[in-house]
C-alpha cells in the first residue's frame, strides 16, 4: 500500500527547530529542488497496485536517504543518527518538521534499495535532467530575444547535428576478498562439511568420515608458507579437489538413496559450490588459469573478474558499465553487466538513445580508440557524426592540416570530462568500492552514484550563479540608496 501526497514539501512549510534560523541557501535545500519530487512520486506510486496493508514510506524518504548515504558512505546505522541530528537531512527527505528521533529503523535502507531497482533508478536520473533542462529553458526565454533563436533552433535541431557526446567505460570494484584458487577451494570444502554436519544431525545420520583435521592441516601448510612454488600450490590444490570430490559423492548418496529434501538456500549454495569444484578442476587438468563464468566469490557469486589493463589492478572485480556525459555535463548509465563485454558495442546505443532524447544525432562522438571499429566509423559517417580519434589504416605521406591537428586536440581535452566523472564518481560518492551484498542492490548502488553526482552538479552550479549575481545585485541597491540620499 502506498500514499501519494499532490504537493510535496517546500522550504518554507518546514517546522524550523525553535532557535535555529535555518538557511534557505544552505546545499541540501538547493539539492531538494534540482529533484522533481512530484513527478517521480506518480511513477513510484504505481509499483504499489495493493490499497490495503501498511503504508509505504514515501519516495522523498526513500531515494533522499540513498543520495545522502552516497554523498559520505554512511553504514545504514549511522545514517539514520545522521538524519535524526540534521535538520537539513530531515528536509532533504521530506519529513514536515525537525523530530529528534529516527525516521525509519536501519534494516529499512536494504528494503528501499531493493525497491528502488536499476530501471526504476535510470528513469528517476532521467526525469532530473529533463526537470532541470526545462527549468534553464524557461530561465532562457524571459527575454524576447531568445524566442525567436528557440524557434529557429527547434526547426533545425530535425535535419542537423548537433551537441557533443562522451561514451567510456569503467569498472565499478566490489569489497570482496582478493580470490585465490586455494582460499576458494578452502571456504568449499568447509561449507560442505557444515552442510553434511547439518543434515546428517537433521535426519539422524551418521556423520560420513570427512578428514577435517586433515584437510586443515592440508590448507595450512600452503597458506603459512611465505614462499610458494608453483609445485607446492599445485600439489595443495590436487588435495582440497579430493576432499570436495569426496564430499560431493556423500552428498549425491544422501539425496538420491536417503530421500533427503534440501531447503532452497542450500539447494542454491549446493549448485554454487559444485560449479566451483567443477571450475577448479577444469582449470587444474588443463592447467590453465581462464574458464568461462569464473565464480570468484562463493557469498556473491555473480561478480566475474573484469580485466582491465590498468597499472594499479590489471584485473578488477566488479560489473563494468559505459558512461555517457552530454554537452552540459549530465551523466547516464548506458550498460552494465557483470560479465566481460566489448564496449564497442555499445556506440551504437548510445548514438541511438541520444537521438531519441534530444530528437537529433550528435554533432561529434569523443570515444576511446577501442570503439573506433570499421562498423561503427561507417555508421558514424553514415550519420554525418565525426568520431574523434586517428583514421584507421597506414598513416597518409601529406601531414595534418593545422586545423586538423587542432580539431584532433580539442577532441582529446574535451574527452577527458568523463575520465573526471569516473573519478569524481569513485572518489566522493562511493563507485570506488560497493559494499552492497546482493545483485539487484549493487546495480541500483551504480545507478545512485550517477544520480548522486548529477544532483551534485546541478546543485554546485545554481550556487555559483547565486554567487556570482549576488555582488551585482548588491551594488545595484547600493547605488540606488546613495540615488535617494542625494535626492537624484
Amino acid at each position: 500500500m502506498y500514499r501519494f501526497e499532490e504537493k510535496q514539501l517546500s522550504f518554507t512549510d518546514f517546522n524550523q527547530p525553535q532557535g535555529l534560523q535555518m538557511n534557505p541557501e544552505n546545499r541540501w535545500v538547493k539539492k531538494a529542488e534540482m529533484i522533481p519530487w512530484d513527478t517521480i512520486e506518480k511513477e513510484y506510486a504505481k509499483l504499489f497496485p495493493s490499497k490495503t496493508g501498511m503504508p509505504a514510506k514515501p519516495l522523498r524518504m526513500a531515494l533522499g536517504s540513498l543520495l545522502i548515504q552516497k554523498q559520505y558512505h554512511y553504514p545504514d546505522e549511522e545514517l539514520v543518527e545522521q538524519i535524526r541530528e540534521n535538520p537539513y537531512y530531515q528536509y532533504f527527505i521530506g519529513m514536515p518538521g525537525y523530530e529528534d528521533k529516527i525516521p525509519f529503523v536501519p534494516s529499512l535502507l536494504v528494503a528501499f534499495r531493493k525497491r528502488l531497482s536499476e530501471d526504476v533508478l535510470n528513469e528517476i536520473n532521467e526525469m532530473i535532467i529533463e526537470y532541470n533542462a526545462q527549468k534553464s529553458d524557461d530561465d532562457d526565454s524571459d527575454g524576447g530575444d531568445n524566442n525567436d533563436c528557440n524557434n529557429t533552433d527547434d526547426t533545425s535541431d530535425s535535419s542537423t547535428n548537433s551537441g557533443t557526446l562522451i561514451l567510456d567505460a569503467t569498472c565499478a570494484p566490489q569489497n570482496i576478498k582478493y580470490p585465490q584458487d586455494i582460499e576458494l577451494l578452502n571456504e568449499t570444502r568447509e561449507k560442505l562439511e557444515d552442510m553434511l554436519c547439518r543434515i546428517s544431525d537433521e535426519y539422524g545420520f551418521y556423520r560420513p568420515r570427512m578428514y577435517k583435521k586433515n584437510a586443515r592441516k592440508d590448507y595450512l601448510a600452503l597458506a603459512k608458507c611465505r614462499k610458494r612454488g608453483a609445485k607446492k600450490i599445485r600439489k595443495a590444490i590436487k588435495k582440497q579437489l579430493q576432499y570436495i570430490r569426496r564430499d560431493l559423492g556423500y552428498m549425491d548418496n544422501l539425496l538420491e538413496n536417503n530421500n533427503v529434501i534440501l531447503s532452497t538456500s542450500d539447494s542454491e549454495l549446493l549448485d554454487i559450490l559444485t560449479t566451483v569444484y567443477e571450475q577448479q578442476r577444469y582449470m587444474f587438468e588443463n592447467n590453465t588459469h581462464t574458464v568461462e563464468n569464473r565464480i570468484v566469490s562463493i557469498s556473491q557469486p555473480y561478480i566475474r573478474p573484469i580485466v582491465r589493463g590498468k597499472a594499479k589492478s590489471p584485473v578488477e572485480f566488479g560489473a563494468k558499465l559505459d558512461l555517457s556525459v552530454d554537452e552540459i555535463g549530465m551523466c547516464r548509465l548506458e550498460k552494465l553487466s557483470f560479465d566481460a563485454y566489448n564496449e564497442s558495442a555499445v556506440l551504437k546505443t548510445a548514438i541511438e538513445n541520444y537521438k531519441q532524447r534530444t530528437g537529433h544525432y550528435p554533432e561529434r562522438v569523443l570515444v576511446d580508440q577501442i570503439y573506433r571499429n570499421r562498423e561503427n566509423i561507417s555508421f558514424c559517417n553514415s550519420l554525418c557524426i565525426r568520431i574523434s580519434g586517428k583514421k584507421l589504416g597506414r598513416p597518409k605521406k601529406d601531414v595534418d592540416t593545422k586545423a586538423e591537428k587542432k580539431t584532433a586536440y580539442q577532441d582529446n581535452t574535451d574527452r577527458i570530462e568523463v575520465e573526471r566523472k569516473f573519478s569524481l564518481a569513485k572518489r566522493k560518492f562511493g563507485l570506488g568500492l560497493l559494499l552492497t551484498k546482493r545483485e539487484d542492490t549493487t546495480k541500483a548502488s551504480i545507478v545512485l552514484s550517477i544520480i548522486a553526482m548529477n544532483v551534485d552538479r546541478l546543485a554546485a552550479l545554481l550556487l555559483r550563479l547565486f554567487e556570482f549575481v549576488l555582488p551585482f545585485f548588491n551594488f545595484g541597491v547600493q547605488n540606488r540608496d546613495v540615488l535617494e540620499m542625494t535626492g537624484c
